[in-house]
Parts: structure tokens; C-alpha cells; sequence
């Protein structure tokens, strides 16, 4: 596996650490819909999370959560359509943006709840 496939890895599995520790329910990790991914799909009370994990070793060129693009959010929201659909869901759904800064042994997590909307 290619070195930024582990970090991606990596990251993923400190995110879903993460959101159980802060008392989310982990639903779905890697949930595919076509040529579409989800990282995360987890609930909160009853709120249904789409989650997108972004981890990397540098903040170099910017931060983590800088990477998720208007495209990028397109295609989250499309998969997180067809999931709803798909499990027949009716609950407030909310798109996050975990973050993750590793550096050696040390990580730094952000966790942007609401990050972005679905546009009309």
C-alpha cells in the first residue's frame, strides 16, 4: 500500500477512535456508492454524521480540512443521498470534517462539526 493509502488508513482509524470516545455510534466506515466514498457514517442522538477524514503529515501547504474542496462536499453529499435512501432513513443529517495533523508520535485532531451544507 502506498504510504499516503496508510496514512489516509491511519487517520480513518483515529477518527473512528475518536467519535466513539466522544459517544458516537459508528454505522459505516468506508461506505461506498459507486465511485463515491464515505469515511464515516456514524449517529449522535439522532442525528445521522457524514463524516470526511483528512490526515496528513504536514501542514505545508495548508491545513487538513482546507482539502475538502466544493467538489469534494458534491460527491459526499450525493453518497450520503443514496445511503439515506438505501437504509430508508428519516433523521437530521450533518456533514463533519475531521481533521488530522500527524507529525511522529504526536497527532492533533480537529473536529468541524456542521462544515458544510448541501446547496439548493
Amino acid at each position: 500500500m502506498a504510504e499516503h493509502n496508510q496514512t489516509g488508513t491511519k487517520g480513518e482509524d483515529i477518527a473512528a477512535s475518536y467519535l466513539e470516545k466522544q459517544g458516537y455510534a459508528l454505522l459505516e466506515k468506508n461506505w461506498r456508492f459507486g465511485h463515491e466514498e464515505i469515511d464515516i457514517i456514524a449517529s449522535n442522538d439522532s442525528t445521522l454524521v457524514i463524516a470526511e477524514v483528512k490526515t496528513r503529515k504536514s501542514n505545508h501547504f495548508g491545513e487538513p480540512e482546507e482539502f475538502v474542496t466544493r467538489q469534494k462536499q458534491k460527491h459526499l453529499i450525493k453518497a450520503a443521498n443514496a445511503y439515506i435512501e438505501k437504509k430508508d432513513l428519516d433523521l437530521e443529517v450533518r456533514f463533519d470534517i475531521i481533521s488530522i495533523l500527524l507529525s511522529g508520535s504526536e497527532q492533533k485532531i480537529i473536529h468541524i462539526e456542521d462544515a458544510f451544507h448541501p446547496i439548493a
